[in-house]
């Protein structure tokens, strides 16, 4: 069966008719959001295995922010980025060809550099240096699928 106007048009007055509510209650407060360190003390480098960073540190809330921090390139350290890939298929392969630039190598120095989840969408991560080595073989690559949290005051 095909979704109709009529259908879609019922689907997001019932969507927003329930939103309304929830938010009329007088005890209704937003969820805090969160900062995460991609990597926790470790940080973002080369070596360490981010998927399983990710899978052990979920789940990921609508609006919470992710913190990339790195040090800048230097004659003796490689330099990181980080790279939003398009789709799955791009994330198993490491194909940066249609990936965005969302921190270049020296953007995550210091207190690194923030990236809020604001779509609900999977989101692709990966480290697009030395032609996706990085994410290939160094395991600099993890996926987030952001949540819609549920706070109980």
């Amino acid at each position: 069966m095909a979704l109709t106007y009529a259908h879609a048009l019922v689907l997001v007055v019932m969507t927003a008719s329930t939103l309304a509510v929830c938010m009329a209650n007088p005890y209704w407060k937003p969820c805090p959001n969160r900062k995460i360190v991609v990597g926790g003390s470790e940080n973002w480098h080369f070596g360490f295995n981010y998927a399983e960073w990710a899978y052990k540190n979920g789940p990921f809330y609508f609006n919470d922010t992710l913190v990339f921090k790195y040090d800048p390139p230097t004659d003796t350290i490689r330099p990181h980025s980080v790279y939003l890939l398009p789709n799955f298929r791009s994330y198993l392969t490491c194909n940066l060809t249609r990936a965005t630039m969302v921190g270049s190598p020296t953007q995550g120095g210091n207190e690194g550099f923030e990236f809020t989840l604001n779509k609900w969408q999977p989101h692709y991560f990966a480290c697009g240096e030395h032609d996706g080595i990085h994410c290939k073989d160094g395991l600099m690559k993890f996926i987030v699928m952001p949540m819609f949290r549920r706070c109980r005051n």
